[in-house]
């Protein structure tokens, strides 16, 4: 054998000994496919049978399953009456904005019979997120897991979990929804609240005709559990516990945490949280109830149940399980701001030399927004059931933001903004006051459709304030197209003299979806690296119909990598 086939030889073992022992190396990313049927299907919850509307016949809808790198093409076809959108809550979308999916802000709805295929690429991201409709209140049963696993050789920061499930809450209507939100907005009131709340489609037995609806997780004992949690619920925050077990959180909105224990967990609409569940060293001798129950601030109806679920202990025919005792959780106190505070405080981002915590340590625009309900005057000759005979309203910075005839997105990419949406929402409260004090006597808000315009790369600090007006009330805010880090977090009015100082710019947790504190506020910061037009919106979808959205168009930059791809051929129109 000469050198030149010696050195060959010695290349091609080293590349195969390479390959062997790291294994992630040799994962190159793939596409997959996915066909989502929009259709109803009737389906019965608290003894009510109702039409409701569907992915492929399936509640919750079908999971999606991607690996880190991955593309992921979906194609939906719409075979209802109502429009339709399907929204990758916590996908970055870097470049792909028109895959985002919220109506009339990146796409036009998918009308009755047409198609649209999402066609998006997974980068630098890993864990779990969840999809959902985007278009009024289609959500309520269009929903499902997003679940993206590592490469392949990456093991995950944390014990390697003998079984993963996804753990999915929902909202039951025995009414229609989109009737419930119809009626809301003609009469200005507060919308009917909702019948139960699910556990993976299930209400569970603490409600009347739904023993046999009930989610049971089967475990052996001296087993660690990954439950990936996910909020898919349509107005609610939610505490959930599981009886005499301890949850271990690793991981938030998709992104690695530091590990801490808790007994309950707050997981707001649009969030997602894994966490670790080590099952009993032997068998208990028990059944143990999991239950959710919501955190409710506002002065608003809501709905006041508990849905529950079982863990059941796997039990042999020698050793069966029937007639063992039920042992419960205790879930805090319906308005437990201190829990919230405390648990939202202690999360933070893992933020090791493998999942950095990037932070921006300058910042290039910084905002004030408040956020908070308000009102609009009753139309001339109709008699509203708001507050002193208004209609309830919504807003951020006093915009409640109208959804335009035609996307965003388009508008922009066109460079056709003109008459459909204007780049002068305020950067701070226009009509400063107490804002966690006694509200103003005008309560009324400005209609309008205002985006932000960004630099692309810009850093951006943003702080958003509650306000008092019609109760304060925690707000989940969710940003498409980013994560932020939660840099800071209080009760009372933000002072931007003593409160900057006391900011986390070392290991914040980073995510997609955070609580405005209610009677509080919540500093974030982002970096502005994903061209195009990103909504911003309170994911209790009550508040965002009345208004509590608004949009950042991020601008490209200098390079083809920094730009807005062009819209696919198959974009719905309007």
């Amino acid at each position: 054998m000469d050198a030149t086939s010696t050195i060959s030889m010695a290349t091609l073992l080293l590349a195969l000994f390479t390959l062997l022992a790291f294994p992630g190396l040799s994962s190159a990313s793939i596409t997959r496919h996915y066909k989502f049927d929009i259709q109803r299907k009737n389906v019965t919850r608290l003894c009510h049978t109702r039409s409701i509307v569907t992915v492929n016949g399936k509640f919750p809808g079908p999971k999606i399953v991607a690996r880190e790198g991955d593309r992921v093409i979906i194609k939906v076809i719409n075979h209802i009456k109502n429009n339709v959108t399907i929204h990758w809550h916590g996908v970055r979308q870097i470049q792909t904005g028109w895959a985002d999916g919220p109506a009339y802000i990146t796409q036009c709805p998918i009308q009755t019979g047409q198609t649209y295929v999402y066609n998006f690429t997974i980068v630098g991201q890993r864990g779990t997120l969840l999809w959902h409709a985007h278009i009024s209140w289609m959500r309520v049963t269009l929903y499902g897991a997003i679940i993206i696993l590592p490469n392949r050789g990456v093991p995950y920061p944390f014990p390697e979990p003998y079984k993963e499930i996804p753990i999915i809450f929902g909202e039951w209507f025995n009414a229609d929804p989109e009737a419930v939100i119809a009626q809301a907005l003609q009469a200005g009131a507060g919308p009917n609240v909702s019948d139960a709340y699910t556990i993976n489609g299930l209400p569970g037995p603490l409600y009347n005709c739904s023993k046999a609806d009930t989610f049971k997780l089967k475990v052996k004992p001296g087993k660690t559990y990954l439950l990936r949690m996910i909020n898919a619920a349509l107005n609610d925050e939610l505490f959930f516990s599981i009886a005499n077990h301890t949850l271990t959180v690793v991981e938030v909105d998709a992104v690695y945490t530091k590990p801490f224990n808790t007994r309950t967990i707050l997981i707001t609409p649009g969030q997602t949280t894994n966490v670790l569940l080590q099952t009993k060293p032997s068998l208990p001798g028990a059944t143990f109830l999991m239950a959710a129950r919501p955190f409710a601030t506002g002065l608003g109806a809501f709905d006041n149940t508990t849905t529950a679920g079982l863990l059941d202990y796997k039990y042999t025919s020698s050793t069966p399980s029937k007639n063992l005792p039920l042992s419960k959780p205790t879930l805090p106190s319906l308005n437990d701001t201190a829990f919230a505070a405390n648990f939202t405080g202690k999360l933070r981002s893992l933020a090791n030399a493998q999942f950095k915590a990037n932070v921006p340590q300058t910042v290039d625009r910084r905002f004030y927004f408040t956020v908070g309900l308000g009102t609009s005057p009753c139309p001339k000759n109709q008699t509203c059931q708001g507050p002193n005979g208004t209609k309830f309203a919504a807003s951020v910075n006093n915009i409640s933001f109208a959804l335009p005839s035609t996307a965003l997105l388009q508008a922009h990419f066109l460079g056709q903004s003109k008459g459909v949406y204007t780049t002068d929402f305020p950067s701070n409260p226009p009509f400063p006051f107490n804002y966690t004090g006694t509200p103003p006597n005008n309560t009324f808000v400005t209609n309008g459709t205002k985006a932000v315009v960004l630099p692309f790369n810009a850093s951006v600090e943003l702080v958003m304030q509650d306000t008092s007006i019609q109760g304060a009330e925690s707000h989940p805010l969710h940003l498409h197209g980013f994560n932020f880090f939660v840099v800071g977090q209080g009760f009372g009015n933000y002072d931007p003299a003593k409160d900057p100082p006391k900011f986390n710019l070392a290991d914040p947790i980073e995510r997609n979806t955070a609580g405005v504190p209610a009677g509080g506020w919540v500093a974030i910061r982002f970096r502005a690296d994903n061209p195009g037009v990103w909504f911003m919106h309170c994911h209790l979808d009550v508040h965002t119909s009345w208004g509590l959205r608004m949009a950042w168009v991020v601008n490209d930059g200098p390079l083809p990598s920094q730009k807005l791809l062009p819209p696919p051929s198959d974009l719905p129109k309007c």
